[in-house]
């Protein structure tokens, strides 16, 4: 330490050597003092910094998390220890309101630093659904959100939309409204196989054609195309001739994915539930001397269209100047540091000592001998066993970067990437 006071005071010295020699070389200009003052104040004291901490911030492992909450639009920044979001907020005694929409989830754990939190408060709202008005507070993304938040069963066929409120006053106070138009169930028979349909059709023929239903020779359909469609109408679908076969199956539930700057890197947010659909394929059934030999597909019937789930994944990247600094020595490329603060967050919360199984504590020590050569995860990757490291260097029992060294390895040979190690941990949340 008396070195580095040394070498600060001789940098100091030549600093304040340089800025006179440049002076008696100036004219006198209201500006340029000022200017001289602050460039030299400002190479000296980061020149100090980096002096002081061994040319970068010098590194620590997370003894506790710093939590961004956005309530409402106002931003706080909150140090805690709690396992996760619902408990940081029933700790802090921040009262959730009914309707009241926390992204990421209550449930998410805290497990990096600098987590967003965001808090959207719910407002008046008026739900319209045909002839019944709901009213109710929700800070949900979608009109369909709404009406689930609010317990309105809505169905996949139904139209909802939404619409703000001009006139508060007027309106009851209300900002915003949910306008649903539902869909017509009936009773649809296909081939003989029941199945229950909603439709906005105000005919038969118009359903048969909204359903893309084509009716083949010998094909028939009761009532006929000119009915109109009306509350649990029994609509029959027969077949003549040639033998059929229906075949019921599941559609998977689309999912809608929005890249979202609020949320920070590695969470995720469901802002609209989705459901998966159902459809029936009727095949034609070729027979050869009396044996089955193929079959055709002549129809497929979506009996009940899937809604998709919008996911919001978070992309802000706030990554300690510390954790950067061992990335960038251990020679991890910068397009990757999101992906590895992530995982190691996860993994170790930053800690090179952390022995797997061990909460809240990070010794300042490598732990014995005996626990290292146990089949346990060890380090900031927590590399099963620690010794697999040593290869990296022979400090790789508390050294970050030799074990970032190991890491980075470990990412390409086994993923390819950190990207699709990143992927892999959120798949199945261990790598």
């Amino acid at each position: 330490m008396q070195k580095k006071l040394r070498q600060f005071h001789k940098l100091y010295k030549a600093e304040r050597e340089a800025k006179a020699a440049a002076i008696k070389g100036l004219k006198v200009h209201p500006i340029v003092l000022p200017i001289i003052t602050f460039l030299s104040l400002a190479v000296l004291s980061t020149a100090v910094f980096l002096l002081l901490n061994g040319g970068s911030p010098a590194f620590k492992p997370i003894s506790s998390y710093i939590v961004i909450i956005s309530n409402n639009g106002h931003q706080e920044l909150v140090p805690t220890r709690e396992p996760t979001i619902g408990a940081l907020l029933a700790k802090i005694n921040l009262k959730l309101n009914p309707g009241d929409v926390v992204e990421p989830s209550a449930s998410t754990p805290i497990t990096q630093d600098e987590l967003r939190v965001n808090i959207y408060r719910a407002v008046p709202v008026e739900i319209i659904d045909g002839s019944q008005i709901t009213y109710t507070f929700s800070a949900a993304s979608t009109p369909r959100s709404i009406a689930q938040q609010a317990g309105i069963t809505v169905y996949p066929q139904d139209y909802i939309s939404s619409r703000p409120v001009a006139n508060f006053a007027v309106a009851n106070s209300v900002d915003n409204q949910v306008i649903i138009d539902p869909a017509t169930p009936v009773y649809l028979n296909l081939y003989g196989t029941p199945t229950n349909l909603r439709t906005h059709a105000t005919t038969i023929g118009q359903l048969l054609s909204q359903e893309d239903i084509k009716l083949g020779t010998g094909d028939s359909v009761q009532p006929g195309i000119s009915t109109p469609i009306t509350p649990d109408l029994q609509i029959f679908l027969i077949h003549q001739g040639t033998k059929i076969e229906n075949v019921q199956q599941t559609i998977a539930t689309p999912i809608t994915t929005i890249q979202d700057d609020s949320l920070s890197f590695g969470t995720s947010a469901v802002r609209q539930q989705g459901s998966s659909g159902q459809e029936v394929l009727t095949y034609q059934l070729n027979y050869v001397n009396g044996v089955e030999v193929s079959q055709s597909l002549i129809q497929t019937v979506v009996t009940q269209p899937p809604v998709p789930e919008i996911v919001a994944e978070g992309q802000a990247v706030q990554i300690p100047a510390d954790k950067e600094a061992v990335m960038a020595e251990a020679g991890i490329s910068s397009s990757d540091y999101a992906y590895v603060n992530y995982i190691v967050s996860n993994e170790s919360g930053w800690c090179p000592t952390k022995v797997q199984g061990d909460i809240g504590y990070c010794p300042g020590y490598a732990p014995s001998a005996y626990i290292l050569s146990e089949e346990i995860g060890y380090g900031l990757g927590q590399a099963t066993p620690g010794e697999k490291m040593a290869s990296f260097g022979s400090d790789w029992e508390t050294n970050p970067v030799t074990q970032l060294k190991w890491a980075t390895y470990y990412a390409n040979s086994r993923y390819g990437s950190w990207e699709a190690a990143y992927d892999h941990w959120q798949a199945y949340g261990n790598w």
